[in-house]
């Protein structure tokens, strides 16, 4: 019985486990139900309210903001005659994907070989490297030029230069050269920016062909590029500048720079002189589009954020009439005065035409000519880049530096005649005019009256046959007034490669700055002086443009004014205004006094012009030459035009030139001015 009792609470304690388990059971998958229900709902709502934004968000990788350039801005002339212009041009271009993979830039270059030829400029770029990376796509990455035990035993570099190193010049004759030039354009081309293809020479035919198999060449597209044209030919071209082709880019020593303002490795920036100094203005604001792509790379979004704005157009300060004519002028004179007996060293003349009131530049020109080629070639930057010994021009300058420092007065005499230096030899003037004063040492361009008042202003004292003492600390006097006319300071033209000149610095011989022969000057440089002169003692800085206008859609007639270009006062001189009517006097004897070094050509001219002569020792490859110069003013009351015209080497050192060739240049363009 007790065995009985024992079994029934067994069988009891069993029962009550088992329903306690299964309640434990029926509460866990209560729980479970629980939550599988929370989720379904959870994804549910996340499909149905959040599914588009989530989605999105997984198939967007990244934003970028991609910038296209916009039409470049035209350059006009002072009467607005339309100098530099675009010319359209079919371009065919790529914009590749985030991450191109090589193998398909192959196969995309293949198609298009078959539909455009590259220029023999791009094959020429192909390298052998190029080559041979190209060829190692061709061949299954060049597996077989390495064994297994060198790829177990290099890494992937040395692998890769060992690949190199064992493709072989007859392995590459076999490859295309025109589908090389194309690998090479889209494999440099930047993620997601239309890079150019080819925009030189592409065919009707090509345009075609590459339009209709749009659908087949994924990010290529058929466009309108642009080259710069001009209404003048070679006229003014080089201080126009030059713009960087697509393949040159942004220039390297700017790069960065241009990329902290927006623009992208290939865009087309100016790279000289006016194109380079107004890039700002003539590049514009290009067009800003957001592109997202996902983590593939493929853009799933594209949005316009600004349309830009074409550059701005420039309203020069040059005559292009009076420019063209200015040129045949020099060409024709250098000719004529090359025929003649001892110039074998003559080839070059420089000219500047300024306003002298404004400092607007009207013509400006350099001219080389070629006695191989018997051809003329610019070479205008030289006007502001090329320095030389200008003679007597600075004349003027001396005499006002004479007039200030307390050494020389208003109709002061010495006698000009032959100084006999010990120790140096003698010096004299072109030809004794013996006792004269300070205009008519300017009218008959007496070296001795100007070397007498250098000495002077060193604190030094001419005896006969005694040797010639001074301070040579002084010539910085000298310097300094001279600074203030823009001799030997920078003139304020803006460009980088402007040059200042070089400073004598043989002690022995500083009074021959007195007649321009020891320190070097640029012709802009005398143009300013001379210029400074005329306008009575104020220095203009030298301006190209007047006017920044907004561009015309329409093309027919300029834009509004943006901005006119004001005519900057950089100083005037430290002088007493009498000092320098005093020299304007002397300047105008001078070409009208009867003892005027340039009355020959100037006395009997309608405009009434003012000037200075100069000739000036030099040296051309170990020759002894002598340079000619006229700086000059017109008309003498009210000038208009300041011009300084440069001829250096025009002959060699013995012969006595029959006439000037920069009075013969100087006169002419007086003329064709006034008559215009």
């Amino acid at each position: 019985m007790f065995l009985k009792q024992k079994t029934e609470n067994d069988d009891s304690e069993l029962n009550r486990d088992k329903k306690l388990l299964a309640r434990r059971m029926n509460l866990i998958f209560f729980i479970v139900f629980v939550l599988f229900v929370t989720l379904i709902v959870r994804l549910g709502f996340v499909q149905i309210v959040n599914g588009e934004a989530y989605r999105n968000e997984a198939e967007r990788e990244e934003t970028t903001i991609i910038n296209n350039p916009v039409p470049r801005g035209k350059i006009y002339d002072r009467n607005h005659h339309l100098i530099v212009y675009n010319i359209p041009e079919k371009a065919i271009t790529f914009t590749p994907p985030k991450h191109p993979k090589p193998i398909e830039l192959f196969d995309l270059a293949k198609k298009l070989a078959q539909m455009i030829t590259m220029t023999e400029k791009d094959i020429k770029k192909v390298t052998a490297r190029d080559l041979k990376d190209i060829w190692l796509l061709q061949h299954q990455n060049g597996e077989n030029l390495v064994t297994e035990q060198e790829k177990k035993k290099l890494d992937e570099k040395e692998l890769y230069q060992m690949k190199l190193e064992r493709i072989t010049e007859k392995n590459l004759e076999e490859l295309d050269r025109n589908v090389a030039a194309i690998f090479r354009k889209l494999s440099v081309a930047v993620a997601l920016t239309p890079t150019i293809i080819k925009n030189e020479n592409v065919t009707d035919e090509e345009f075609a062909r590459v339009s209709e198999n749009l659908a087949n060449l994924p990010g290529v597209d058929v466009t309108t590029d642009w080259k710069r044209g001009s209404n003048y030919g070679d006229t003014f071209w080089n201080m126009i500048g030059d713009v960087t082709t697509t393949d040159e880019g942004l220039p390297a020593e700017m790069a960065q720079y241009y990329q902290a303002r927006g623009n992208n490795l290939n865009d087309r920036v100016g790279k000289s002189y006016i194109e380079k100094q107004y890039d700002d203005l003539l590049r514009g604001h290009k067009s800003q589009i957001r592109i997202a792509t996902n983590q593939n790379g493929n853009v799933v979004e594209r949005e316009v954020i600004s349309k830009g704005e074409p550059g701005k157009d420039l309203v020069l300060t040059i005559d292009m009439e009076l420019q063209g004519e200015v040129e045949k002028i020099m060409e024709e004179e250098l000719l004529t005065a090359i025929r003649k007996p001892h110039t074998e060293t003559l080839d070059t003349a420089f000219v500047v035409a300024m306003e002298p009131k404004t400092g607007n530049i009207l013509a400006m020109s350099g001219k080389v000519y070629d006695r191989k080629t018997k051809d003329f070639y610019d070479y205008t930057p030289g006007t502001f880049t090329y320095a030389f010994e200008q003679g007597s021009v600075v004349k003027g300058a001396t005499l006002l530096t004479g007039y200030q420092t307390g050494v020389r007065t208003i109709g002061e005499t010495e006698m000009d005649e032959v100084l006999h230096i010990k120790g140096s030899g003698t010096f004299s003037s072109s030809h004794v005019m013996n006792r004269i004063n300070d205009l008519t040492a300017i009218e008959g361009s007496s070296n001795v009256y100007m070397w007498l008042t250098a000495i002077e202003i060193m604190n030094g004292k001419y005896v006969r046959n005694g040797p010639l003492k001074y301070d040579p600390e002084k010539i910085e006097t000298i310097r300094y007034y001279f600074n203030q006319f823009g001799l030997g300071v920078p003139t304020g033209i803006g460009f980088e490669n402007e040059a200042i000149g070089v400073k004598g610095t043989n002690p022995s011989t500083y009074f021959q700055i007195a007649i321009g022969q020891l320190d070097t000057y640029t012709p802009m440089q005398i143009a300013q002086y001379m210029s400074t002169i005329a306008n009575d003692g104020y220095r203009m800085k030298p301006q190209l443009v007047q006017e920044v206008r907004e561009p015309n859609p329409n093309g027919d007639t300029l834009g509004n004014v943006v901005e006119r270009v004001d005519p900057v006062v950089l100083n005037r001189v430290d002088m007493k205004e009498s000092y320098i009517e005093r020299v304007q006097q002397g300047f105008w004897q001078v070409t009208h006094g009867s003892q005027g070094t340039a009355r020959r050509l100037f006395s009997n001219e309608p405009y009434n012009a003012a000037g200075k002569t100069g000739t000036a020792e030099s040296f051309k490859n170990g020759i002894k030459t002598w340079n000619q110069s006229f700086a000059g003013y017109a008309p003498f009351d009210d000038p208009q035009i300041a011009l300084a015209v440069i001829v250096p080497h025009a002959y060699i050192d013995g012969y006595a030139a029959p006439h000037s060739t920069a009075q013969m240049i100087s006169q002419r363009i007086f003329r064709t001015f006034f008559n215009k």
